[in-house]
């Protein structure tokens, strides 16, 4: 099973070496093997984690949401649960889209005035 440095996974990710230690302090990024010189050593699974990660902070999940979604994937009998905070977490980036959808029509109106006001 390939392996990655610290710096590797930075160029797969795009998340930065301080974001990396700072989710694996907070519990959200668990079990990151180490070589035998103390060098953090990343695996695909913690690759495809941490795109989940990115997927849920992109999309406005704050950080107590995250861990406690990291905490229930620790635990195979949380599916539900699992479930439940995903589901909860899509209906808040649907109404985030709803809300920026009517603003942008709001913005594209005012550039039409302003469009037929131009002289």
């Amino acid at each position: 099973m390939p392996t990655y440095t610290p710096g590797q996974v930075v160029e797969k990710t795009g998340f930065t070496l301080d974001t990396l230690r700072y989710y694996e302090k907070i519990g959200l990024l668990d079990g990151v093997a180490r070589t035998s010189g103390g060098q953090r050593q990343y695996h695909e699974d913690d690759i495809g984690w941490l795109e989940i990660l990115r997927c849920l902070r992109d999309t406005g999940m704050p950080i107590a949401r995250m861990r406690e979604f990291a905490e229930l994937t620790r635990d195979a009998g949380t599916i539900a649960e699992r479930i439940a905070l995903l589901e909860e977490h899509d209906r808040d980036v649907e109404e985030r889209i709803t809300t920026l959808l009517r603003q942008r029509d709001h913005i594209r109106g005012k550039i039409a005035y302003y469009r037929s006001v131009q002289g």
